[in-house]
Order: C-alpha cells, then sequence, then structure tokens
C-alpha cells in the first residue's frame, strides 16, 4: 500500500517542473530577517567552526546547537511568516517587471550581437574575394 502512495506522488512530481514547489509554492519566506536576528551566534559558532572540517560538528556544538534553537524559535513564527510573505507578494509584481526588462536588454543586445557577426562575415567575404 505504501508502495503505490510512493509511485503516486513520484509520477505527479515527475510531470511538474523542477522550479515549482507544488507543496510550498512560495521561496523560503523571513530567512534573511531570520538570520539576522541569529548574527550573535551565528559568529561564534563560526568563530568556533574555523580551520575545522569534520571535528566542527561535535568540537562546536555548543554554539551550533545556539545558533539552530535561536534560528527556529524565529523562524517558526507565524508572524515572521505572515509579515515574509506580504513582503514577498508586495515585491512580486517588481520582481517579475525587472525580470521582464532584462530579458529584453538581453534580446536587444543579443540581435547587436548577431548583426554585428553578420556584417563581420560579410566583410570576410568580400575580403575573401577580393584578394
Amino acid at each position: 500500500m505504501a508502495s503505490t502512495s510512493a509511485s503516486a506522488d513520484t509520477s505527479a512530481t515527475a510531470s511538474t517542473p523542477k522550479k515549482y514547489n507544488l507543496r510550498n509554492p512560495l521561496p523560503p519566506l523571513g530567512l534573511p530577517r531570520t538570520r539576522s536576528q541569529a548574527d550573535v551566534l551565528q559568529a561564534s559558532f563560526a568563530e568556533c567552526a574555523v580551520n575545522r572540517t569534520v571535528t566542527a560538528t561535535w568540537v562546536c556544538r555548543q554554539q551550533r546547537l545556539a545558533m539552530n534553537a535561536c534560528m527556529v524559535t524565529h523562524a517558526n513564527n507565524r508572524e515572521e511568516e505572515d509579515r515574509a510573505r506580504e513582503e514577498w507578494f508586495s515585491t512580486h509584481e517588481e520582481r517579475r517587471r525587472a525580470k521582464e526588462e532584462e530579458l529584453v536588454r538581453v534580446e536587444k543586445r543579443r540581435a547587436e550581437v548577431i548583426k554585428m557577426m553578420r556584417e563581420d562575415e560579410e566583410r570576410r567575404r568580400q575580403q575573401a574575394e577580393g584578394k
């Protein structure tokens, strides 16, 4: 029974593009604000973890747990999620417009490059005929 539900979930996600998350269509909201509230704890963990790789997990355990607890506390705050969601939706139109403008600039530049390449090809062809 569990295998059939897993296969149904897999087929549903396989048909949708990877960039869209159907369960949570919004990006992680409020993460920068949450991180800023845990700056001091992040700094202490980072200071402890300098020049450590695997050992940072247990050597810096207290700092890591304190940092994670702070982030979880702030990230799981319903008001913070609502504020971040409002901010995301309020800037959504602006981000979409900026993206469209960037695409227009890219297409314009692409057309210029193609034109220059064709002119260069024509110039080289004429030079080759002249020799």
